[in-house]
């Protein structure tokens, strides 16, 4: 059998813009892989993804790029 979720308890996206990014993800070898994202970019990600922090009275939510499900531009 499989397991059926109602519409209800399924996780709807978020969008969001990505204002910065780091240099990119370090490997066990210390070489830097590039992000595929940029500044600039709309992206799709999951309601209780990242960490939310408070700069400068904005808001903003820091996450790893596998948190993104998709970029929409």
């Amino acid at each position: 059998g499989g397991i059926i979720i109602p519409d209800t308890a399924k996780e709807k996206p978020q969008r969001g813009k990505i204002v910065a990014v780091g240099q990119g993800r370090v490997a066990e070898d210390g070489k830097v892989t590039p992000l595929s994202v940029k500044a600039g970019d709309e992206i799709l990600y999951g309601k209780y993804s990242g960490t939310e922090l408070s700069l400068d009275g904005k808001d903003y939510l820091i996450m790893r790029e596998s948190d993104i499900y998709a970029v929409l531009n």
